[in-house]
């Protein structure tokens, strides 16, 4: 019975049909109804036709690109003369330098010009001397012997700061740091080491504008004041009595400096000291006279800063007319003109051996200058707006354990001052100085900290190294605008100068590591006619016992 069941079973399944079977049947069926439609094997080209708009906007793109490929000049009178090249005007209603350079690219990309297109005019023979050299110029014979001596002269300073320099280093680190801690919590705003503190002592009266340079002289017996009064004025230290008063200028002082041998060895009636305004005047004068005793009249804009080679023979200029200036005072005349800034040069400084020059400008970059051989070495790029004071540490470097850190310090108008190393030509720190621009900046003689003056009324000491805030220096009426410190290796006879502007007058502090606090300061006024003068205060920080002899 199985047996049947078995067999049964397979006759069925050999009577199934297949499955390739049933979808033939199936296609043939769908074929027949015109479910499934197959062709006779031709083929037909399919046209990729574009719509209109998409044609205009590739076009469009294509357009930008070009236009943004396109190179002009940045100069506005150059884009000006360009247009007018083309017969295009140079200038539209309501159009700026932006929009017009956006239209010379626009008729570059339409006449597929570019920036190798040159204007056919006629060129004199000074423009194609200015063109071919921007940056140097042909100095005259006076200055090969010029750069020779500045050589000799840095060489020599060069073996006696390096001699110095491997004394200090053999010197153990622990007694330097005990020395340094033992000078920043004497300057450090907190209670007095062994009765020692900065005070203010008294005032005297200054001059009826502000006062914008200060210097003491090299013994530190004298301080040297410029004013918008166009007056320069000798004070006596610590008393700050009057002693004279230098006529000669007829607009605002830029700065007053005094040589580097004045009050030294040099004769007091030789060029004891130099000072500018701003109507490009710079003057030499002695100590025994009130009058100056040379005018130099090479420059045609404003003097800001001038500054006098450590060797004496040669004073520096920082002019308005993006330019700062060597001029030999044995040779009276001018041996070197040098441009390189995109904007006005502000403020100068040469190294203490004499071979490099730091130069700062309103384009907000620093230049190092090698007077040896006349070139840019480095350029200070970092600050984001102008740069107003330069000053290099006084013996060009800064010991730090075992090494030698060449630094220059830098004062800007974005309210912080750099820190340099030549060495590695980078900035090694930036210090948020102030809340102000900050328009003055210096070094201490022995390079153990060094000062900023700021627009927001206050003096600063800063560490050096660690560049930490040791004092705070407040109590000014407005803006500071200058300061000093004298020199000298004690620091409990170390003097700090600050020049303090007030709209119509300002204070000019003298500031010492004394025993005792002294008096405040006056300000004092008075009418003559239907004019009222508002007298200038002096406020000195000084050892009392000194005073009152």
């Amino acid at each position: 019975m199985a047996t049947e069941f078995v067999g049964a079973d397979i006759t069925h399944e050999a009577q199934k049909p297949s499955g390739d079977s049933i979808t033939n049947l199936i296609r043939e069926e769908d074929i027949e109804t015109g479910n499934i439609h197959i062709s006779d094997g031709k083929t037909f080209q399919l046209k990729h036709e574009r719509d209109d708009r998409q044609v205009e906007l590739l076009a469009e793109f294509e357009h930008r690109k070009k236009v943004r490929s396109m190179v002009v000049p940045t100069d506005d009178s150059e884009v000006k003369a360009r247009l007018r090249e083309f017969n295009e005007p140079i200038c539209l209603f309501g159009e700026g330098p932006a929009e017009r350079r956006r239209r010379l690219r626009e008729i570059y990309a339409q006449q597929g010009g570019g920036t190798d297109r040159v204007i056919e005019e006629p060129v004199t023979e000074s423009q194609t001397n200015q063109n071919r050299d921007v940056w140097y110029h042909e100095g005259p014979d006076a200055l090969v012997s010029a750069r020779r001596h500045i050589a000799l002269y840095s060489l020599q300073r060069a073996k006696i700061r390096l001699k110095i320099a491997r004394i200090e280093k053999a010197k153990p680190d622990p007694d330097k740091a005990t020395k340094a801690q033992e000078l920043y919590k004497r300057l450090g705003v907190g209670l007095p080491v062994d009765g020692i503190r900065t005070t203010v002592f008294c005032s005297q009266i200054g001059d009826c504008r502000p006062i914008s340079f200060c210097q003491f002289s090299p013994d530190c017996n004298y301080i040297a004041t410029g004013s918008w009064s166009g007056l320069c004025k000798l004070w006596t230290v610590p008393h700050c009595k009057q002693v004279q008063t230098l006529r000669g200028h007829n607009s605002r002082i830029g700065a007053i400096v005094f040589h580097p041998q004045a009050t030294l060895t040099l004769s007091s009636k030789l060029a004891c000291m130099a000072s500018c305004d701003a109507e490009g005047s710079v003057k030499l004068w002695s100590l025994d006279s009130d009058t100056p005793i040379r005018d130099i009249c090479t420059h045609t804009r404003r003097v800001s800063r001038v500054c006098f080679h450590p060797s004496g023979r040669y004073l520096g200029s920082a002019c308005y007319d993006r330019s700062w200036r060597l001029y030999d005072l044995e040779a009276d005349k001018e041996v070197l003109h040098q441009e390189g800034h995109l904007k006005e040069v502000h403020c100068l400084s040469f190294q203490n051996d004499g071979s490099l020059c730091f130069s700062g400008g309103l384009d907000a970059y620093g230049r190092v200058w090698d007077l040896r051989s006349g070139r840019c070495i480095i350029l200070l790029e970092g600050h984001l707006k102008s740069i107003l004071s330069i000053d290099a540490a006084s013996d060009g470097f800064k010991i730090k354990r075992s090494n030698l850190r060449y630094q220059v310090a830098t004062a800007s108008a974005d309210n912080s001052a750099r820190i340099w190393d030549l060495r590695n030509r980078k900035t090694i720190y930036t210090i948020p100085a102030h809340n102000g621009l900050v328009s003055f900046i210096k070094y201490e003689s022995n390079h153990n900290y060094l000062m900023t003056a700021s627009y927001d009324k206050t003096a600063k000491i800063w560490s050096n190294p660690g560049w930490s805030p040791l004092q705070t220096l407040t109590g000014h009426d407005d803006k500071l605008m200058c300061l000093d410190i004298s020199s000298g290796s004690d620091i409990s006879h170390q003097m700090l100068m600050v020049v303090d502007i007030n709209y119509d007058f300002l204070i000019l502090q003298i500031a010492n590591i004394t025993q005792r606090l002294a008096m405040t300061g006056l300000l004092s006024f008075g009418r003559h006619g239907s004019h009222q003068n508002y007298f200038n205060p002096c406020k000195i920080f000084c050892d009392i016992d000194k005073f009152t002899e």
